[in-house]
């Protein structure tokens, strides 16, 4: 083997390392998104007695989350190309880490919403960030592996809180560990950014894909903001991130109140059977990293929407924790699927002339989804009860269906239309 081989194989093993690393810390990210997601559910009844505050007041600290959310969604792209990955990732998980110290160390409940206003720009800064990054250096399988990791993180946090409020009875205990372990992220994130800047520049994937996304970026910017925004069925993409996070987080939030406060199921045996609903998503999500390979994304989404449905009328019966539990599995497996096939699937739905734009678009409105559709839950359950939670989930699944069976038509008439020549304009 000459210098040169030896030079070339050297070079082609120190890339396939860099590229490895990055998908690992890809990985860790987004289990960091997840933790303080699952925390708030758990907490929520011994917060709201601390702060003696009504049921529906979680929306309040979801409104502030979210702002933060969509401030980052929004400016995406600009963080992306100001900051680079690896920067964006080590400041977002510090203002989390901020944000959780926060809540460990406030004494007054109007604190807490603008100390979620600082997790949700952290938040926001993760997901938009990686979900752009994922959707355009890689195939849809690792975007599926990618969102089973915040399956995992979600599903530590509700026992991480649950452990925390059986040892000490303070619901603080857990948002302390969870900033410890934010605050190390950031660090790691810090330290590897020499490794993003590689890999940047070396390139993630092949020639042609990098040429494709450059392409991609060129035809967007012939497309102006505006006229995505004229374009119907970039708002209906976006309408089903909207409806998509509030089931999520609706049941998210709600089932251990519901469990607890409604059903008198033991706080520990809920808190269980919550981290329980997280971890049939997370294996749902691990096993959507492999169907994605086998199967459309079209097909996933309405077996998906169908099991999640069996399951949320399973919930309205309540017949003890056994069939609860069962119900939240069903849903949680079902659910894991969707987000990630909604978003590997956006240019077919919009086309790729605006998936760019639709992208960001769909982030915010997944984070507006998960504050406003929860809230209003929490509304409904102290006007009517709390046993109407599974009855809005069943509403919010009918909902999604009927917009995801409209665009899947729309997109349908299009190709019709422009197989047989004809123009056809889906703008408002």
């Amino acid at each position: 083997m000459t210098h040169k081989s030896i030079s070339k194989y050297i070079e082609k093993a120190d890339t396939e390392g860099a590229k490895r690393g990055l998908i690992i810390l890809i990985f860790v990210a987004f289990i960091s998104l997840g933790l303080p997601d699952g925390l708030l559910g758990v907490a929520w009844p011994d917060m709201r007695a601390g702060f003696g505050l009504s049921l529906d007041a979680l929306g309040v600290l979801l409104v502030g989350s979210t702002t933060g959310y969509l401030v980052s969604s929004f400016f995406n792209g600009v963080l992306l190309r100001k900051m680079g990955v690896g920067r964006l990732l080590s400041g977002s998980c510090f203002l989390t880490g901020l944000a959780l110290l926060g809540y460990t160390l406030t004494p007054f409940w109007w604190l807490l919403p603008f100390l979620a206003v600082l997790s949700g720009l952290g938040a926001g800064g993760i997901d938009a960030g990686l979900n752009t990054y994922v959707e355009e250096k890689y195939g849809e399988g690792l975007m599926q592996w990618m969102h089973a990791c915040f399956g995992i993180g979600v599903t530590l946090g509700p026992a991480i809180m649950t452990k925390g409020l059986g040892l000490t009875g303070s619901w603080r205990t857990g948002y302390i560990v969870v900033c410890i372990i934010q605050f190390f992220l950031a660090l790691l994130f810090f330290l590897s950014i020499s490794l993003w800047s590689d890999g940047e520049e070396r390139g993630l994937d092949n020639l042609e894909a990098e040429n494709d996304f450059v392409k991609a970026e060129e035809n967007a910017s012939d497309f102006s903001l505006i006229m995505t925004l004229k374009y119907l069925p970039a708002w209906l993409s976006i309408a089903l991130f909207f409806v998509y996070t509030g089931i999520e987080f609706s049941l998210g939030h709600w089932s251990y109140t519901l469990l607890t406060e409604s059903r008198g199921v033991n706080p520990e045996i809920a808190g269980l059977l919550v981290s329980g609903y997280w971890g049939f998503f997370t294996i749902g999500r691990i096993l959507a990293g492999f169907l994605a390979y086998r199967f459309r994304s079209e097909s996933l989404l309405k077996g998906a929407v169908l099991l999640g449905l069996s399951g949320s009328l399973l919930l309205i019966l309540n017949s003890g924790a056994c069939l609860s539990f069962l119900a939240l599995a069903i849903v949680g497996i079902a659910i894991a699927t969707i987000f990630q096939a909604l978003v590997s699937s956006t240019s077919g739905r919009v086309g790729k002339e605006h998936t760019i734009n639709t992208i960001g678009m769909q982030m915010a409105a997944a984070g507006l989804g998960g504050a406003f559709l929860p809230g209003l839950a929490g509304i409904l359950a102290r006007n009517i009860s709390l046993e109407i939670i599974p009855v809005f989930l069943v509403l919010l699944f009918l909902v999604f269906s009927g917009l995801y069976r409209f665009t899947a038509y729309l997109v349908r008439e299009k190709e019709k239309a422009d197989d047989s020549g004809k123009e056809i304009s889906l703008d408002k």
